[in-house]
């Protein structure tokens, strides 16, 4: 009887409640979210950083209203650059986001760490990227600059130093920019998304510690260009998209054999590829 008595109270509440009521709740001061997923490779500025294999992906980012955000990202690793440590990439990000005329611009800073690797393989690169759109299309131009750090410096010069372990510079530091632009456009009715990405890196020109590098043949460009679809009903989004580089083996013969799948000298972890993913978000 009583909950007879509190259900029928309770309907008559929200009967005589204004519908614009119900709208006003304030939103969250803090919010939450994140993905999981699979990649058939781990391209990193077009250069793969897991040996040409599948890839298991996922991260977090809790974001106020103020535009303060706070996240991490991770990935399995593989074959070329062991890291010193776990075969894992383990980046922490934070920054802050605010708007500017009809889109935003983000500024911050990404750690990048291997777990249980040695400091040297570490870096910090600072960013800043503005995001607007132009009718249907959404445009990003970024910019990143880590300044010096052993990481990134050239320490060994070649390919055949660092298979056999033998530092050319040991300690040396360098720094590393990179400048990139995506484009991206929703297809009406589709759930396919359009997206294209090029990206530019000036840094050192050999291999760091552990036969690391973020621009290994010191200036490169990539590029991008794929679709995804968002599967109705579910938060699975699934992309396929052909990657490249213009670095070629002329060009990288001086990284080999440290450069090829399987590090066996031959072929290229830069060369184009098509790489097909899975993702799902919450």
């Amino acid at each position: 009887m009583r909950f007879s008595t509190l259900l029928l109270g309770g309907i008559a509440l929200a009967a005589a409640t204004p519908v614009f009521a119900q709208d006003s709740a304030p939103p969250k001061p803090i919010t939450v979210t994140g993905s999981v997923g699979l990649v058939s490779d781990y391209r990193f500025r077009g250069v793969s950083q897991s040996d040409e294999n599948l890839a298991i992906q996922g991260g977090l980012t809790a974001t106020h209203e103020s535009g303060l955000y706070v996240g991490t990202w991770g990935s399995n690793l593989a074959g070329w650059g062991t890291f010193g440590g776990a075969n894992m990439e383990l980046d922490l990000i934070a920054g802050f986001k605010l708007p500017v005329g009809g889109g935003s611009l983000d500024v911050g800073a990404t750690w990048y760490m291997y777990p249980n690797g040695f400091d040297n393989t570490d870096f910090i690169e600072p960013y800043a990227k503005l995001s607007g759109t132009a009718g249907p299309v959404n445009l990003t131009a970024g910019v990143a600059f880590a300044p010096k750090q052993e990481a990134l410096g050239p320490w060994y010069s070649n390919g055949t130093s660092a298979a056999n372990g033998v530092y050319d510079r040991p300690g040396a530091k360098d720094s590393n920019l990179y400048l990139w632009g995506d484009v991206s456009s929703g297809v009406p009715g589709t759930g396919l998304t359009v997206k294209g990405h090029i990206g530019y890196s000036n840094g050192n020109k050999g291999l760091g510690p552990f036969a690391t590098s973020v621009a290994p043949t010191g200036e490169y460009f990539d590029w991008l260009l794929g679709a995804d679809y968002t599967i109705p009903s579910t938060p699975l989004t699934l992309g396929v998209a052909y990657v490249d580089t213009d670095i070629g083996r002329g060009e990288s013969a001086y990284l080999q054999p440290s450069f090829s799948e399987g590090q066996d000298g031959t072929g290229s972890i830069a060369n184009g590829k098509v790489v097909v993913s899975l993702t799902a978000a919450f």
